[in-house]
């Protein structure tokens, strides 16, 4: 629904039901987005005439490195609750009072609750990484730069499926806005229009999606590797990290930060970034 002012939003984030069984929008734009990075992926090695087990391996690898990382990045970066909010005393240590405790950490088996929710994309991007870093050791042997140059152009879409299942579920938007497209997100309960920072991001997602496919497919940017992925870094995290400031906080124990969580995350990634491009142009290029 549409006003003036702003947009009501008010979608069921369930998009059917079998039986017991709830399929939601989100789940079902995660695996959309996986299905599209692999179509890229499979154009670009085809393009190339890369071994197929290239493809194979580093597909499966990638999918449960996101998942992996996302989950374990929302529930050691994020679960972090008030002692009193966990019906617990404050931890003291070497004369030391830590008022914030992790759920998640005092009680590791409680991470298998998918089912609770919670997937944070700097994990996600972490757990990318690390699957990168071994397919390229025990397959691939090009090195990190030249499989990421490769394979962000198709994680940008992923990326922007992922923030509309965020945007179906009402989850992680900005804070209150007199712009026109604010969305009242009445299922979380707000009754003021807010900055739909999901799609904000979506945007910046297909911005990165395009450059980086620009990039590859109309200049030599791929004779120097992470060039490619440098810049795509830097559009991510870049615009995430200005992003932060016009978001709500997830977790209360961000008050108290002069930077989020999400920024202080971002913050490493940016500074790669630059490395990456930096060191794209004092090496000579691929033949």
């Amino acid at each position: 629904m549409m006003n003036l002012l702003s947009i009501v939003w008010n979608v069921d984030p369930v998009a059917f039901s079998i039986g017991p069984r709830e399929v939601r929008w989100y789940g079902i734009l995660w695996a959309l987005g996986i299905y599209l990075c692999y179509m890229v992926q499979e154009r670009i090695y085809k393009r190339e005439k890369n071994p197929e087990e290239w493809l194979d391996k580093l597909f499966w690898f990638v999918v449960l490195g996101a998942i992996l990382g996302a989950r374990l990045g929302h529930c050691l970066f994020y679960e972090w609750h008030e002692a009193a909010r966990m019906g617990k005393e404050p931890l003291h240590l070497l004369g030391l009072t830590f008022n914030y405790r992790n759920p998640y950490i005092e009680n590791p088996l409680r991470i298998l609750r998918i089912w609770e929710g919670g997937l944070a994309s700097h994990g996600g991007a972490i757990g990318i990484i690390l699957a990168i870093v071994w397919v390229n050791y025990k397959y691939i042997h090009k090195g990190i730069a030249w499989i990421f140059d490769r394979l962000v152009i198709g994680v940008a879409f992923t990326a922007f499926c992922i923030r509309l299942g965020n945007l179906m579920n009402s989850e992680i938007y900005g804070g209150p806005t007199s712009l026109p497209w604010g969305f009242i997100f009445v299922r979380d309960g707000m009754d003021v229009p807010c900055h739909p920072t999901q799609i904000y991001e979506m945007l910046y997602c297909v911005l990165a999606g395009v450059v980086s496919g620009w990039m590859f497919f109309k200049t030599d940017a791929a004779k120097r590797p992470g060039l490619i992925f440098g810049v795509w870094l830097l559009i991510i995290f870049g615009v995430r990290f200005l992003l932060e400031f016009i978001k709500f906080d997830q977790e209360a124990f961000e008050a108290n930060f002069f930077l989020n969580m999400g920024q202080l995350l971002s913050l490493p990634f940016i500074a790669w970034a630059i490395y990456l491009m930096l060191m794209a142009y004092k090496r000579p290029p691929l033949k």
